[in-house]
């Protein structure tokens, strides 16, 4: 039998897109998977809108939280309860491809690593295609992933079998970007990225990565909240992830058609 794969997907206010990122994981070629959708105390009609499918489809779950806590206590929550032999992360407003699963449970078996990624196309708020792909690294170790978050956290699966439950720190920002670090960590072994193209990213006017401020302090708080560097060594990574963001980390960013 296939093996088990539980999806986390934290929710808030999600409305305008969770239909269709919860079709996307319908339409997968891998059916043995479980969907946990973890509310985070929207005030939409995203609550609403996940019941409609869990009534016919038993492998969806909802999990309420009372009040707003943040994506960290989402994606805890769900990885708490999940049963799968691996996890698997899908943002609310991402949409998967419909071979992501099959294709990344079979590249995982065959290079036989333990955290995987892939590369995505970027989609603007409507779904529109921006024409962008951005690729994944063959090859990612703790050091390259220390100066810059090189896997999108819609693209990521980690084996539970071989690793345990890896869960995020408790951080409102950049979490996802710990718990790969803690992933890779575990293993002691690189992080493997499938070249192919698996998933649609949505790029949202208002998101972290548009804001260049946020971002930099967002990640200071990575090196000195979460990995809990000293000052003067969080200062000596954020001038590393500044040159890894602005020089090296667009070349993977490659022009498209998609007409």
């Amino acid at each position: 039998m296939k093996s088990l794969v539980s999806i986390i997907t934290p929710t808030f206010n999600s409305e305008p897109s969770i239909s269709e990122t919860i079709e996307s994981v319908l339409q997968q070629t891998h059916k043995n998977w479980e969907l946990i959708l973890v509310d985070d105390g929207s005030t939409d009609l995203t609550v609403e809108k996940i019941q409609t499918f869990i009534s016919q489809n038993p492998n969806i779950r909802l999990l309420r939280g009372v009040k707003n806590q943040g994506a960290a206590w989402a994606r805890n929550k769900g990885i708490e309860v999940a049963k799968g032999a691996y996890v698997a992360f899908l943002d609310a407003d991402d949409l998967w491809k419909p071979e992501k699963l099959e294709v990344q449970l079979a590249f995982m078996h065959r290079e036989a690593c333990e955290v995987c990624f892939s590369s995505y196309n970027l989609i603007d708020d409507s779904g529109t295609p921006l024409n962008r792909q951005i690729k994944a690294l063959a090859i990612l170790n703790y050091d390259k992933l220390l100066k810059s978050n090189y896997i999108g956290n819609s693209t990521g699966v980690y084996s539970v079998k071989a690793l345990g439950k890896i869960t995020a720190p408790n951080l409102r920002k950049r979490q996802d970007w710990l718990l790969w670090l803690r992933a890779i960590k575990a293993s002691g072994k690189p992080a493997k990225g499938v070249q192919e193209s698996l998933v649609y990213y949505r790029v949202r006017k208002n998101s972290l990565s548009s804001n260049k401020f946020k971002l930099i302090k967002y990640n200071y708080w990575v090196y000195r909240k979460g990995l809990r560097f000293s000052i003067i060594k969080s200062l000596r990574y954020m001038v590393g992830f500044f040159i890894e963001y602005f020089f090296i980390k667009p070349k993977q960013t490659f022009f498209i058609d998609e007409t």
